[in-house]
């Protein structure tokens, strides 16, 4: 029974927020679209439709993650990350939500292990289909440069240059945070990272 433990303890979900369809794709509010996409290439791999969502399966360190890009749109998160850890027996403590936040300053990365939605639709949908608000996530910031009433247009709007600039490296540090997250876990992973 312990060995059968281990085992399946070395499974992870790296659920990714953002919203299918071209019209989105270049949006502030689809970056954890692009830490997918990012941690892909990085770890020589593609994704491919599938229930619920884009899914690939990666491997680092002997550590598998099922990364997921949920294609329920943003604001039915919950569904497709329920379906995937349900599907796949991870554990709750083993489950990584990537996305932005408005609060934080744009490329300010900040990992929790629980915690309110925040406002944000997404972390609200995954909290209510989980039934927990216990779950790691990853919160990479976006900035609220916009005017009182804009907050919508500016959450998906596109990316200015100097910001997709500014984020590159950021990209880089949350596929490390990923990585730490499944060889170290989150609390090491949050000292190490959390005042970069």
């Amino acid at each position: 029974m312990k060995a059968f433990f281990y085992f399946c303890s070395m499974k992870y979900l790296i659920a990714c927020l953002g919203n299918i369809g071209a019209e989105y794709a270049n949006t502030r509010h689809n970056v954890g679209f692009m830490v997918a996409d990012r941690l892909a290439k990085d770890l020589d791999n593609t994704f491919t439709i599938n229930r619920l969502a884009m899914t690939s399966e990666m491997k680092f360190k002997g550590r598998q993650m099922i990364v997921i890009k949920p294609t329920t749109y943003m604001n039915l998160s919950g569904k497709a990350i329920r379906y995937w850890a349900t599907q796949e027996k991870i554990p709750m403590e083993n489950i990584l939500v990537v996305c932005d936040d408005l609060a934080l300053p744009s490329g300010t990365l900040r990992m929790k292990k629980k915690g309110s939605d925040g406002g944000h639709n997404g972390l609200k949908d995954i909290i209510e289909s989980l039934g927990t608000n216990e779950f790691c996530r990853l919160r990479i910031g976006i900035g609220n440069d916009f005017a009182k009433g804009e907050q919508i247009d500016y959450v998906i709007g596109e990316w200015r240059q100097s910001e997709i600039d500014e984020m590159q490296p950021r990209l880089d540090m949350a596929v490390e945070i990923i990585k730490s997250f499944v060889t170290q876990g989150p609390d090491l992973t949050m000292n190490q990272y959390n005042n970069k």
